[in-house]
């Protein structure tokens, strides 16, 4: 038995490690031509976008791990069938169901590794790809992040420099916002404090706003700040969750809630990452399932595209799980569990028969 799982995972290894370079090579290349589109009209360095695509490659690759792990069990299943393994091993006592089982447990031991190294360098990749390339796109002279004193932001809007810090978010507004104005030699042209600033759309509503400029302070019922952000945009500026390790999104999420910001986002994206060795395992099951369904039945193409095409439907299926969860129609964790429960029954239900094939 320990020679077979020896054997099982040298194939398992070899073509995991294949489909995963394919892949690599593939989002690598059409990572290049993006940033070599991007940097057209920008000097720069020949291996510029290739450094540039190296960074950003392996978070993209986190990503499509389903297909890339759904894609290797079916090309373990096609070697064992046309090399006439699975009889071999049906003749030494080997069942199907131990087959299944062995193939998920290096699966899930897969899984673990993929979340607990390979997201958290890719995460750290990814953080460091965004900060360069901001360095030369056109929004590098505003920007805003979340740390524990609230909100700031930094936003340059024609003659004016703008400091922005916020206590806390309560749907469209700022709550305790102080701003502080500088022209650009710097110096300060006056300050703003308010209780509640409505940022629903890019020209900001100051309720109740206090003035200081120079010696003077004065209370106006209200001012319009015209600014490069609404709540949309500041939304999807901490929407790149991808560039956190899993430590960073328990810190950014306590942060969040300390701030009234919603964490749901945040929750998503860590019930995604919790259940991912999980997710990747029951997607082989349903792979070698599938294989032992019609792996004897049909050509080595039929079976790659049905493979691809199982894989792209699951996608969306969670993919439209999570809309529901992220807009809060139902429960957060029942949008990312859900699917899991529904691939188990199917698996249990599918495995049952499956020493007859």
């Amino acid at each position: 038995m320990k020679t077979y799982n020896k054997y099982l995972l040298k194939v398992f290894s070899n073509s995991f490690s294949k489909v995963f370079l394919i892949f690599f090579g593939i989002i690598l290349i059409i990572n290049i031509i993006e940033q070599i589109d991007f940097f057209k009209k920008i000097d720069v360095d020949f291996y510029f976008p290739i450094f540039l695509s190296l960074l950003n490659t392996p978070s993209i690759i986190f990503e499509l791990l389903p297909f890339i792990f759904m894609i290797s069990t079916q090309i373990i299943f096609i070697k064992l069938i046309d090399n006439n393994e699975l009889e071999i091993f049906k003749y030494s006592g080997i069942t199907n169901h131990t087959l299944i089982k062995l193939i998920s447990i290096f699966s899930l031991i897969f899984g673990f590794i993929c979340i607990i190294f390979f997201y958290n360098f890719s995460s750290v990749l990814k953080k460091t790809y965004i900060e360069i390339k901001n360095n030369y796109s056109n929004d590098n002279k505003y920007l805003a992040v979340i740390t524990e004193d609230g909100l700031w932001i930094r936003d340059e809007k024609k003659e004016e420099i703008n400091i922005i810090n916020a206590k806390k978010i309560d749907g469209s507004f700022l709550l305790d916002v102080l701003i502080t104005q500088l022209d650009k030699k710097y110096e300060l042209v006056r300050v703003i404090q308010s209780k509640k600033v409505n940022i629903s759309n890019k020209e900001w509503l100051v309720l109740m706003p206090k003035i200081s400029i120079q010696n003077n302070t004065f209370t106006l019922d209200s001012i319009k700040l015209n600014s490069n952000f609404d709540l949309e945009k500041i939304n999807s500026l901490f929407s790149q969750l991808s560039t956190l390790s899993i430590i960073e999104l328990f810190e950014l999420r306590s942060i969040y809630k300390s701030l009234n910001y919603s964490i749901i986002e945040i929750d998503s994206h860590l019930y995604k990452i919790i259940s991912y060795p999980f997710y990747l395992t029951l997607l082989v099951v349903l792979s070698s399932i599938i294989m032992f369904n019609i792996g004897y039945r049909k050509n080595l193409l039929f079976r790659i595209i049905f493979g691809i095409l199982m894989s792209v439907i699951i996608y969306y299926i969670n993919y439209f799980f999570n809309i529901l969860g992220t807009s809060e129609k139902i429960p957060l964790a029942l949008s990312i569990f859900l699917p899991l429960i529904i691939l188990s029954i199917i698996n249990i239900t599918s495995i049952i028969k499956i020493n007859e094939k």
